[in-house]
Formats: structure tokens, C-alpha cells, sequence
């Protein structure tokens, strides 16, 4: 009968009493291996076709997502993503990138304990501000692909300048349409840089 491989991980090995079956010796191998690598799927419904009953420990790469996914007992949670290029926002008028040398407003989708999180960095600066200030300013010309839309409303704090400004931060709204979307300038707030680097809300 097989006997447990030396690792302890229930890998059966044939004996050398076994009836002889070359095949049937190497699928129990390939197939006790498999589940205890990193298999490759083409999506997470692949995987589902081809493991309805996974087992606890069992770690998956999902190809059309850069996913690393590790089975918990209870369901798929995602480890990790592939590197994830940053891209740069356009700005609508009155907006420049490189806000006191931070670097372009850019974003780029990354996973974060498990959920997928829009990350920003850089800076945006303006030269000056409408007389009848608005009481907010769209920041992106066009809105952000629906992978990089939250589910729903997210509000997050982004550093400004004090010069020209009675406040050091100010709020930025991250739509489910895609705007970015910031407050908190007013006649006596109109700094002349506002920055991001550190800033990201979960999707």
C-alpha cells in the first residue's frame, strides 16, 4: 500500500508491493504537487470550474487579474497583485502637475490587506484662483477608468500649502463616476500646490 511521503504534507508514494502502474503513480504525484504549488488560472471562474472544493492552503495565480489568492478554508483572499504601472491624471484647466516638485498627479490600483486601493502620488499646483470661488474643483479632465472607481463615495484628506491659505489640508471625494473631486478652498484657502503622495482610499 502507499506509504506518506517524508515531509508530512499527504503526498502517498507507492510501495514497492504495489502492483506496478506507472501512470497511476504519477498522477497521484502530479496531482498531490499541484495542489500544494501555485496553480495558474485564466480567471477566478476558471479556477472555480476546475477546483468547486478547494482545500485550506491552496494558493492560485489568476492570470487576467496579477492575482495571488490563498484558499483560507473558508474562501478565496487575495495575497498579493503583479506590479501595477503608475499613470499619470490629466488636470482640468487652472491645474498643473508638479506641484512644489512632487512629481506628476499619478494613480495606480493595488492590493492592501486584501482589497484592491487606489494609491496616489505627486502634486498639482494652481497660479492663481476664480474670483467667485467654486465650492469645489473637479480635478480630472476626464474620469477615471471604472477599475479605479470605488463602489461607493470615498473622502480622503490630502496635504496643501499654508501659503495664501488659512488651512494646511484640504478633502478630496473619489466618485463612483470616476471624479476627483476637492474641497475646502474658500477666499482666504487658495494655496498654490496641493499633494498626494501617501493618499489612497479602498475600491
Amino acid at each position: 500500500m502507499p506509504v506518506p511521503d517524508d515531509y508530512g504534507q499527504g503526498i502517498q508514494i507507492a510501495s514497492l508491493t504495489d502492483a506496478p502502474d506507472a501512470e497511476k503513480l504519477a498522477k497521484e504525484i502530479a496531482n498531490a504537487l499541484a495542489k500544494r504549488g501555485v496553480m495558474s488560472f485564466a480567471s477566478a471562474s476558471a479556477r472555480g470550474a476546475t477546483i468547486p472544493a478547494p482545500t485550506e492552503g491552496m494558493l492560485t495565480w489568476i492570470r487576467d487579474a496579477d492575482r495571488l489568492d490563498l484558499y483560507d478554508g473558508g474562501a478565496w483572499v487575495t495575497v498579493s497583485v503583479g506590479n501595477r504601472a503608475w499613470t499619470t491624471i490629466a488636470l482640468s484647466s487652472g491645474w498643473a502637475h508638479n506641484g512644489n516638485s512632487q512629481g506628476n498627479l499619478q494613480y495606480r490600483i493595488v492590493n492592501f490587506a486584501g482589497e484592491d486601493t487606489i494609491m496616489f502620488r505627486g502634486g498639482i499646483s494652481r497660479s492663481s484662483y476664480p474670483s467667485s470661488m467654486p465650492s469645489s474643483f473637479t480635478l480630472n479632465a476626464s474620469s477615471l477608468p471604472a477599475s479605479a472607481r470605488p463602489s461607493t463615495l470615498r473622502t480622503i484628506v490630502v496635504p496643501c500649502s499654508d501659503v495664501n491659505s488659512d488651512r494646511i489640508t484640504l478633502k478630496l471625494d473619489i466618485t463612483p463616476s470616476g471624479d476627483l473631486n476637492l474641497f475646502g478652498t474658500s477666499s482666504t484657502a487658495k494655496p498654490p500646490w496641493v499633494g498626494f503622495n501617501g493618499c489612497f482610499a479602498s475600491l
